[in-house]
Parts: structure tokens; sequence; C-alpha cells
């Protein structure tokens, strides 16, 4: 698989080549809780990627890609990015 993935590329993946990929390039930013859910933030290759499991599973439910700055209002707080970004 690629290393570098476009944000449309990355959306025509299935939903498992998109968290392995996650899971090879992406760098983990943040970690959250919404109702029920543990979501997961990722920065890979210009864009973000989250991550949504039911709360204590594995398996993830769906993933939310995104470029724009706003998508991040809720883990502003939350991240620390590593010191190579």
């Amino acid at each position: 698989m690629l290393n570098d993935l476009t944000i449309t590329a990355f959306k025509a993946l299935h939903q498992r080549l998109q968290a392995e990929h996650l899971a090879r390039h992406g760098t983990r930013l943040a970690e959250r809780q919404e109702d029920s859910f543990e979501l997961t933030l990722y920065a890979i290759e210009g864009f973000y990627a989250e991550t949504w499991r039911s709360r204590g599973e594995e398996a993830v439910l769906f993933i939310h890609v995104f470029q724009k700055p706003a998508g991040l209002g809720d883990y502003l707080r939350l991240v620390q990015l590593p010191a190579n970004l």
C-alpha cells in the first residue's frame, strides 16, 4: 500500500484497509469519549482521521476523515504533538 495517500484515495479504501493504514502510517494525536463511544484522532498525510469504537470494543465502527481545522475543536485541549511534527 502506498505511504502517501490523498484524502480522496484514503476515503475510497475499504474501512478495514483505512484502519490498517492508520495503524501503520498515522500519528495518534488524542483520544476522547463521546456518549458510549471511544474516539481516536490521527494525523495522516495532510488530513485527519477519527476512529469511532463502542466503549471497550476493538472493532472500528466507522472512520471520519477531514481536513479543516474546525474538526479539531473537540480535541484542541487534548492534543499533544510529537516533537517531529
